[in-house]
């Protein structure tokens, strides 16, 4: 498993490195300038070019770059041009809120795929399969912001039952109860769409299972569906729905910015989102870069645990 691991490092060092450089020379081509924005209308032109010295926006892009990612490498995240303070804090705070956030939508779109798959497959009626099929294609056709309108107008206007946005004022451990009420309505609308393409991809994964020679003989011997799917079929249906996982990592890490801004969720979202606007570089780079790292590292430990249950992709790789 070490030389496995080993083999796979390289490959996300070299996707981290061009996303730097990609994500860096982007941002350079965006309309608009930190040294205006900072000056003011009515600044002069020496004013504007004080602070782009200060900035270090006067030196050559290649010379920024090499500056940046240095410090990105020591730790050193630098300051916020315009939002203010360290970035490293900025991230701190959003990240926190980002992490608990994505967490609930992960374990829930989990939970929910699961049920709903093995419940397909064991009954297989065919109006439970037409609910649950309408059930996928609803969640993937709305879009996150029409899915959180929607939950905001039934469950905060309509039944205030549910606080429309914010994070517990006490912090998440205060009060857990108060906190899973802050948490549902944003963790559902994030939730849902990932749930959705889990569950078709699970579910296919056990019907092909179910098709399989060891199934059809445990069948023929009076081994119940239920026992044949919960005990076999889904066991050898986890490696590929790890697979899926990872790869639904940056629909999570997407949809994050779309639900952060609707539900008021103070996240990593929220800050990418005032950061491009306010044209603060610095900030938007690490965010951008950290928002990679994590799908690089998802998908990285998606690979390690399919080859730990699936020893035939650890034999493959060492061929």
């Amino acid at each position: 498993m070490v030389k496995y691991l080993a083999r796979r490092l390289p490959s996300a060092v070299v996707v981290l490195f061009l996303a730097s450089l990609l994500i860096f020379f982007v941002l350079r081509l965006v309309p608009g300038d930190p040294a205006t924005s900072l000056a003011g209308p009515d600044a002069s032109a020496e004013s504007v070019a004080a602070i782009r010295h200060s900035l270090g926006l006067d030196r050559s892009v290649p010379a920024q770059y090499l500056s940046w990612i240095t410090d990105v490498a020591t730790l050193d995240l630098g300051r916020s041009y315009v939002i203010g303070g360290q970035i490293s804090d900025l991230v701190a705070d959003g990240l926190v809120n980002t992490v608990v956030l994505a967490s609930a939508a992960l374990l829930l779109a989990v939970v929910v795929s699961v049920a709903l798959s093995v419940a397909v497959v064991v009954w297989p009626k065919r109006w439970l399969t037409g609910l649950v099929a309408g059930a996928n294609t609803l969640a993937v056709a709305l879009p996150p912001f029409v899915t959180g309108v929607l939950l905001v107008l039934v469950f905060s206007v309509l039944l205030p039952v549910l606080p429309s946005g914010g994070v517990p004022p006490d912090g998440f451990w205060a009060r857990p109860d108060i906190s899973v009420q802050y948490l549902l309505l944003p963790a559902v609308c994030l939730a849902l769409p990932v749930a959705a393409a889990l569950t078709r991809f699970l579910t296919e994964s056990l019907r092909t299972q179910m098709e399989q020679p060891y199934v059809l003989t445990a069948r023929a011997l009076g081994v119940s569906r239920w026992n044949l799917v919960s005990r076999s079929a889904l066991r050898n249906a986890l490696p590929s729905m790890l697979t899926a996982l990872g790869l639904q990592a940056g629909q999570l890490l997407g949809g994050a910015v779309l639900v952060e801004a609707i539900f008021a969720w103070p996240g990593i979202g929220q800050l990418i989102e005032q950061g491009i606007s306010r044209r603060d570089y610095p900030v938007v780079q690490v965010l951008l870069l950290i928002s990679v790292s994590v799908f690089v590292i998802v998908q990285l430990l998606t690979d390690v645990a399919h080859a730990y249950l699936d020893p035939r992709i650890r034999i493959g790789g060492a061929a």
